[in-house]
């Protein structure tokens, strides 16, 4: 797998040739839309479903599930936690967009499971104020990805919670784990 951890870059973590990070995507985007034809694709996911993920870098969602532009929604937040803003989205998605199933995927190895709440309050030691989110951490994968399916499934909001299923991805095979939410 090509990845672009080998760009030079300084003590500070900016590119050293071409200027910054946010300059080369920029750069990107400028190629990308020379050649770029408007699909004329609908908002509405062809599949009907909504995954809701890790942010983590090494999960590549629409390689792993075989996925295409346009196939689904994708809500990603540390952790793949099912937060207000995702049970917001999933809404929206639902009611609005047409989906149907939620799969909701969290990971081998999250660093959530390495932070406790006293990164809160580490936080608000340091700027004054305390954070008004919870960090959300854990030390056991399959039972957070079993609370995130029951906070999907009991949410009043949705329509759709018939068709949620949630994994675990091996970040060392590739795989998908499916979690019974018993």
């Amino acid at each position: 797998m090509t990845t672009s951890a080998s760009v030079p870059t300084d003590s500070e973590g900016a590119i050293t040739e071409g200027g910054t990070v946010t300059d080369r995507l920029v750069e990107a985007n400028g190629q990308y839309a020379a050649a770029f034809t408007d699909p004329g694709m609908d908002a509405r996911p062809v599949l009907q479903v909504a995954v809701v993920a890790c942010m983590d870098a090494r999960l590549d969602l629409h390689s792993a599930l075989g996925l295409q532009l346009g196939d689904c929604h994708t809500i990603r937040n540390a952790g793949g936690v099912v937060t207000d803003d995702v049970i917001r989205s999933l809404t929206i998605s639902q009611r609005a967009l047409g989906t149907r199933s939620v799969v909701l995927i969290h990971h081998t190895g999250c660093g959530l499971e390495s932070l406790t709440e006293e990164f809160r309050h580490d936080l608000e030691m340091e700027v004054g104020q305390r954070p008004n989110w919870a960090v959300e951490a854990f030390r056991d994968v399959d039972q957070d990805v079993r609370q995130s399916m029951q906070r999907v499934r009991t949410s009043p909001f949705l329509l759709h919670t018939d068709d949620v299923r949630g994994f675990v991805f091996d970040v060392k095979s590739g795989l998908l784990r499916e979690i019974d939410p018993a």
